[in-house]
């Protein structure tokens, strides 16, 4: 029973920085319109940052997020206006394959540069724990899982009750008429894809001290928040974020009481299994959702 709840508790905490890679995901996949299949890398790049900045500077992780994000932001609205922007109007398949390409220009241009060599980063309270009753957490895992959670609430708020955020959730519903009633819908574009950016620095910096990283660690992360996405259903914030603690939770009891290369394997069955029964997600607003992004 011991055992069954410090697992339980490892993916809760595992599903919380699921859910920051996940809704940044999310924001781009429903505002934007555009399957972005390189956002793992953008996570790798992160990751990358964050590292570079505790070897050459000695800046901990968690204060290099005041500086991993605003970069990763300023990333993201180069992307969007390079490679994203020109082929808004181009067919579904051409703008899968412009994010593959430019997933795989990601990953090799790492390869070029750092190698394939693992890099991470050693801090003091790297392999630090905390224990309550028989519970064990692991410290960066529970700063994570909180600082995670802090950015949620405040995304939730930004888009609840700012105007910027009313306009995004707005295009989310209906950019056509969006557009019509006055909304700039190329500068909401260019923002949700530099936030959506941003939520990947933020998730790259929280996972260096206890993850590591190299140039193709970006392509579990991209699965797995697809699959959180579309259970959690499109636009729908909490949604995400009750898929990514489930996914979270999911993994860690498939790695620990089945075979850790397993975990994907489980969680994908998972996923076929819920598509089957409703298209849209678990939290999806209606039929018709699942399209958004492919049309």
């Amino acid at each position: 029973m011991e055992l069954m709840i410090q697992v339980f508790v490892s993916g809760l905490l595992l599903g919380g920085i699921y859910a920051i890679i996940s809704i940044g995901l999310n924001l781009i996949f429903g505002i934007v319109r555009i399957i972005n299949f390189a956002h793992g890398e953008m996570v790798m790049i992160a990751m990358y940052l964050t590292y570079w900045c505790n070897v050459l500077y000695g800046i901990d992780p968690y204060v290099s997020i005041l500086i991993v994000v605003p970069i990763m932001f300023f990333i993201g609205v180069i992307i969007q206006r390079i490679v994203i922007q020109p082929i808004l109007e181009a067919s579904s398949i051409m703008r899968i394959f412009t994010t593959v390409a430019l997933s795989l220009i990601l990953q090799n241009i790492a390869l070029i540069i750092w190698k394939g060599d693992f890099r991470s980063v050693q801090t003091s309270y790297s392999m630090s724990t905390v224990q309550y009753y028989d519970i064990i957490f692991s410290v960066p895992r529970l700063i994570s899982f909180i600082v995670a959670l802090i950015f949620l609430v405040i995304l939730y708020y930004f888009l609840k009750y700012t105007f910027v955020g009313k306009a995004m959730r707005a295009i989310v519903e209906d950019y056509s008429v969006s557009r019509l009633m006055g909304v700039g819908v190329e500068k909401m574009y260019i923002f949700a894809f530099g936030l959506g950016s941003a939520f990947c620095g933020l998730a790259g910096a929280l996972l260096m001290p206890f993850s590591s990283v190299y140039p193709t660690v970006g392509l579990h992360y991209t699965l797995v928040a697809f699959v959180v996405v579309v259970l959690g259903g499109l636009g729908n914030m909490g949604g995400t974020l009750l898929a990514a603690l489930f996914i979270g939770i999911v993994e860690s009891f498939s790695g620990t009481y089945l075979a850790p290369a397993l975990k994907e394997t489980v969680y994908f069955c998972i996923f076929i299994a819920v598509l089957l029964v409703r298209p849209q997600g678990l939290f999806g607003k209606g039929k018709g959702t699942e399209e958004v992004g492919l049309k």
